[in-house]
């Protein structure tokens, strides 16, 4: 491109430039002079939540206690409306609903894993139970023995007070394995 044809095309889309500058400056204009034109004025109204708004006139602003806004730009952000919740649906029927139906399981399947259940949790059933008497055994109607290391009154009421908890925790434990067997059945 020679030098005379660059010059050329700079002036142009200088031009271009200053053209749309100048229609952008008019339309701003225009549209300043149609809010003054129409007299619309923005207030601030006090409230739990603070109110802007330009469809009061300005005795019902006064009257409201309301404060109005001059050449401050208010920006306006909408919030997206959260899409409704699918109707709820019990869990058996969305749980059949995914999977089709030559997908079910044997009964005798079933039965076996119901047994090895039945087995895994009558055997952690069995060791929480020894583990609990353990406890029993250890904390000796809440007067267990004095360990060296507790010279200090308080760090024996302390282990003394981790002990009931621990017994107390381990009770609640057997409790829920006892209900989880009741539910797999005899």
């Amino acid at each position: 491109m020679d030098a005379a044809t660059q010059t050329l095309t700079w002036t142009s889309v200088a031009a271009k430039a200053s053209r749309a500058a100048a229609l952008l400056g008019m339309a701003c204009a225009a549209q300043a002079q149609g809010t003054a034109a129409s007299g619309a004025q923005v207030f601030r109204c006090p409230g739990p939540p603070v109110l802007y708004t330009d469809a009061l006139s300005a005795q019902e602003a006064r009257d409201r206690g309301c404060r109005t806004i001059e050449g401050a730009p208010i920006t306006i952000v909408q919030s997206v409306r959260p899409r409704p919740a699918p109707p709820a649906a019990s869990g058996a029927t969305v749980a059949a609903a995914s999977r089709p139906a030559d997908a079910r399981i044997d009964p005798a399947a079933q039965r076996a894993r119901d047994a090895d259940a039945r087995r895994i949790l009558g055997e952690e059933l069995r060791k929480e139970e020894e583990r609990l008497a353990e406890l029993h055994k250890a904390y000796n109607n809440g007067e267990p023995e004095r360990r060296a290391d507790e010279r200090n009154f308080q760090r024996y009421l302390d282990r003394v007070a981790e002990m009931k908890a621990g017994i107390t925790r381990k009770e609640a434990d057997i409790a829920a394995l006892k209900r989880e067997l009741a539910k797999l059945g005899p």
